[in-house]
């Protein structure tokens, strides 16, 4: 069984849960559960980032210690995941033991591969980011992200020396031409490389609210030491050689504002550590609210939950695989939202389930036939299964999508041209409607990736057992699994329309 091990960027518990946070995670919800039903032995990690200046000094703020600001505030990235159906199988924080061993046995692990020095440094540094910037890096002093002052900073600090790391991340971008997607991102990574590399500081000691390095306990590791080896920690870094071995490299799912230190400063550590780099970044743009990142200073920030309220966590799960294509910036609107939900899944999905639920009822007393193995909807299904298929393994979920909610337009074109519900009760009936049941069947299995909740209820509503997340592609998509002779159950709109 091939192992696939997919990660979301670890989120700061400072900050609230917002909508560019549910997009990234969304898409590795989604991404997991199609493999999964692909058969493979799948991981999902998400988590929180929860050491730095910037816990440390929201604490602060807030009366407590960092560990109980940081215990108070991630629970709101678990209850907002809950909210939305996300089926992570681990979720990391980077206050927990064995995170603390893992960051600890890297470090040394470079350091004895004297990649580690000990330097002063001065210059200036954005808490936000927990990044240091030099002044063209700047917009008059500010940091071009978070557009507030970088603080000038000098303190003895221990270097991670990424200069010696040019050659080998040019060779390995060069055996590996997809190891960072899509294209354009690549190059981006690449010219940054290119351009040549600085040693970067990784440690700092002006505050304690951290991991201390292994051989100088004065000093707490900087950031990106500390927070991107949560990957390798989950995998079983430190604890688990056979699980390490098994599910390492991973696939991560990016932002592209943390393209630098995912693709060319993690690749150099694991290097340096005696691991190997990940398998694959997949690094997308910003979800833009009125052309503008969210961000607390912009005060434009939406919360998961209050979508949630509206839309149910199926409408907010295809609205952002379906609608935004995943890559490049997208512009979120609750216009476009609802026009999304009342087409996709009131009007094409949940009326499809209305409509062959109620004609059964009335033409077949409430038992489905089984589907003509012939009908004119197989080859359709066959089609868009493979367009799907190859869509989802390169990411494209908005393909993928398409592909899927064609076979809805498919099989109400062919009710619409049969109109069954005018027909006497018999066999051209009972055809046309056991090809309609086996479409739902079908779709309830390619799309519970993106709709887990009404695509159950679909799978229930037309007599099939069990989870139709137990379903294993591509099996679940030949045409002919729908056997017929099971109750089909009629029942309030799947997804009421929204006006």
């Amino acid at each position: 069984m091939a192992s696939y091990y997919v990660t979301t960027p670890i989120y700061y518990v400072n900050d609230a849960p917002h909508i560019g946070h549910a997009y990234t995670t969304i898409t590795a919800d989604a991404i997991a559960r199609w493999k999964r039903l692909c058969g493979d032995d799948v991981m999902f990690l998400t988590g929180t980032d929860e050491h730095g200046l910037k816990v440390q000094r929201a604490a602060s703020e807030h009366d407590c210690a960092p560990i109980e600001w940081a215990d108070r505030t991630v629970v709101r990235f678990q209850e907002a995941w809950q909210q939305l159906d996300i089926a992570n199988d681990d979720f990391i924080r980077t206050t927990e033991l064995r995170h603390h061993r893992s960051v600890q046995q890297l470090l040394q692990a470079c350091y004895d591969n004297g990649d580690i020095t000990l330097q002063t440094y001065e210059g200036l540094y954005c808490v936000s980011c927990e990044a240091y910037y030099t002044d063209d890096e700047l917009d008059d002093g500010n940091c071009r992200i978070h557009r507030r002052p970088a603080e000038h900073v000098t303190e003895e600090n221990y270097f991670f020396s990424l200069s010696r790391y040019e050659k080998p991340l040019l060779d390995w971008y060069e055996a590996h031409p997809d190891f960072v997607v899509p294209a354009t991102k690549r190059n981006e990574a690449l010219g940054f490389i290119r351009g040549g590399l600085q040693d970067f500081s990784i440690s700092r000691t002006s505050l304690d609210w951290g991991i201390p390095l292994p051989w100088d306990r004065k000093h707490v590791t900087y950031v990106w030491f500390d927070a991107l080896t949560n990957y390798i920690t989950a995998a079983g870094y430190a604890s688990d050689d056979t699980q390490f071995d098994h599910r390492w490299p991973g696939v991560h799912l990016i932002g592209k504002d943390i393209l630098r230190f995912h693709c060319v400063y993690w690749p150099a550590m694991l290097m340096s550590g005696g691991v190997l780099p990940p398998r694959r970044v997949h690094v997308h743009g910003f979800l833009l609210v009125g052309g503008e990142k969210m961000a607390k200073s912009a005060l434009n920030q939406i919360a998961p939950g209050d979508l949630v309220d509206d839309f149910g966590s199926d409408g907010v799960r295809h609205h952002f695989l379906h609608d935004q294509p995943f890559g490049p910036d997208g512009d979120f609107s609750y216009e476009a939202m609802v026009a999304r939900y009342n087409a996709d899944l009131a009007n094409n999905l949940g009326n499809l389930m209305s409509r062959v639920a109620t004609v059964v009822a009335r033409k077949c007393n409430g038992i489905g036939p089984a589907p003509r193995p012939d009908s004119p909807l197989a080859s359709a299904v066959t089609q868009c299964y493979g367009e799907a298929a190859e869509a989802w393994e390169r990411l494209a979920p908005s393909d993928a999508l398409d592909a899927t909610w064609r076979i809805i337009r498919e099989t109400n074109s062919m009710l619409e041209a049969a109109e069954p519900w005018k027909a006497e009760p018999g066999p051209e009936v009972d055809a046309v409607l056991g090809d309609a049941l086996e479409a739902l069947r079908i779709v309830a299995v390619l799309a519970s990736v993106a709709t887990p909740r009404g695509c159950q209820e679909v799978w229930r509503r037309i007599g099939m057992e069990g989870s139709v997340a137990d379903q294993r592609l591509p099996e679940a998509a030949n045409w002919g699994g729908y056997p017929g002779g099971q109750p089909v159950e009629t029942g309030k709109p799947l997804y009421p329309r929204l006006r």
